[in-house]
């Protein structure tokens, strides 16, 4: 009896601890019931007192039409009041902006905060090689900052070696340094040799990977490297289902069986973990689709037909344009094998959005960002060449906001500035529609009632 008293005790202090690290728990679908979705972790205490933010225009983020009505009021980190003419309490921060726009907080749906981008595909690979855990996540800590900065308030984390972005995600609701909320995916499930797995370095030199880092081989195994990302902290799950553009094999083959494929899924919806699919191929994006994934990540070769069915089963598109400009245009920055992969990845993908738009494909925003050099923190480029490719800047607005909180399962929280959810905001110079350039541009960031950065 006595040790049972004393287990009792410990595993008590134990929820007592996790829960002052806020560390994020997943509750599982069926038992949070139909139509449920994810809670961003609590983070850093709310600011006390209340903010009122003006400016000339707002973008709610409810529809694609400005509001002139631009009035928010803040407090505990909430957003209490929207538009009309507000009772201002005696003592609020009034922070007026001016001929600037009011958005909600950005969402970037495919991010690297972990990753460092060069021009030299070689200096990459050789810093990711021989950087330490601990070195990489200094650098890690700097990106994070920047993308907050840069007005991009949420991400999901969709692939890191060695669980670094759960390390970053946990420092950062711990208010150790700054970032945005994170979504994290730890190791992605991917086939022994596929595009994410390592690259193919001496066996005797570099250790191969296992199924704790990713690497599976039959649906048994499969469902085991799932739980093993769940277990260290992995809050959504990351398939590589097709080759890669970067890596070393063919970009358009199918690397995991369907019976593979399903049994990832499967077992993710099962812990409530949304599933995210790379895939460049037509074949193995449909095979994801028919198997049950919530997004399709790059997708540079989908047919109409895979996107006609993505579009009946409510599958995103996460089409990530700024990495795949980047490589197409800078081919000759990459091996010879690799570069012809860019070439045409490139030049498919933008025939691919814009059937994908003209199909309704839900979509949204994402930038695989570590392609680009110097990329972190310039984000918003995803939305300029989105509306470059043909969206309109309203709907590309809405990639970034609400559309990919639907995606995250965070619609409840953030996405748009409506009474009660999170005071993820950020404001942009001018007119966005006008000139969606401006949203690269933020001269205000807050972050759960927080002023992250405001310029003059």
């Amino acid at each position: 009896m006595w040790l049972d008293d004393q287990v009792m005790r410990l595993a008590a202090r134990g929820c007592r601890i996790m829960r002052q690290l806020r560390l994020h728990i997943v509750v599982p679908m069926a038992l949070l019931g139909a139509g449920s979705v994810a809670v961003l972790a609590s983070g850093p205490p709310p600011a006390s007192g209340t903010v009122v933010l003006r400016a000339a225009r707002m973008f709610d983020g409810t529809s694609e039409r400005l509001r002139e009505d631009a009035v928010i009021v803040v407090r505990g980190g909430k957003i209490v009041s929207v538009g009309g003419n507000p009772e201002i309490p005696a003592g609020a921060d009034i922070v007026d902006l001016g001929d600037a726009t009011l958005l909600p907080g950005f969402i970037d749906a495919h991010a690297h905060l972990t990753l460092e981008p060069d021009s030299d595909y070689y200096r990459k690979a050789y810093n990711e090689l021989m950087r330490t855990q601990s070195e990489q996540a200094f650098y890690a800590a700097v990106n994070a900052r920047k993308t907050l900065e840069g007005g991009f308030t949420t991400v999901r984390h969709v692939g890191a070696r060695y669980f670094i972005d759960v390390g970053l995600r946990n420092a950062i609701d711990a208010g150790l340094t700054p970032g945005p909320h994170m979504l994290t995916a730890g190791n992605a499930i991917t086939a022994r040799g596929g595009s994410c797995d390592q690259a193919p370095f001496p066996p005797e030199r570099v250790p191969p990977k296992t199924v704790v880092d990713g690497v599976c081989s039959g649906p048994g195994e499969c469902r085991e490297a799932v739980r093993s990302q769940i277990k260290w902290g992995a809050s959504v799950i990351k398939l590589c289902v097709s080759g890669g553009v970067l890596s070393h094999d063919p970009v358009d083959v199918p690397q995991l069986t369907a019976e593979e494929m399903k049994a990832a899924i499967e077992e993710a919806h099962n812990w409530g973990r949304k599933v995210a699919a790379h895939a460049h191929g037509d074949t193995a994006a449909r095979m994801a689709v028919e198997a049950g994934v919530d997004s399709i990540e790059h997708g540079s070769f989908l047919s109409e037909e895979t996107l006609s069915l993505m579009k009946k089963k409510g599958v995103f598109l996460v089409p990530t344009i700024t990495a795949l400009d980047w490589v197409s245009s800078n081919a000759g920055n990459y091996p010879p094998n690799i570069a012809e992969k860019a070439r045409v990845a490139g030049a498919a993908s933008g025939a691919m959005f814009r059937s994908a738009l003209r199909l309704g494909v839900p979509i949204a925003l994402g930038t695989d960002i570590t392609v680009r050099p110097n990329d972190h923190g310039k984000n918003a480029m995803e939305f300029v060449l989105m509306v470059r490719h043909g969206m309109r800047p309203a709907a590309a607005l809405l990639a970034g906001t609400r559309e990919a909180a639907r995606l995250l399962g965070l619609e409840r929280d953030i996405g748009t500035l409506e009474t009660g959810k999170t005071a993820d905001i950020v404001a942009v110079a001018g007119n966005p529609i006008a000139d969606i350039g401006a949203t690269g541009h933020p001269v205000l960031v807050m972050q759960a009632g927080r002023l992250v950065t405001k310029r003059p």
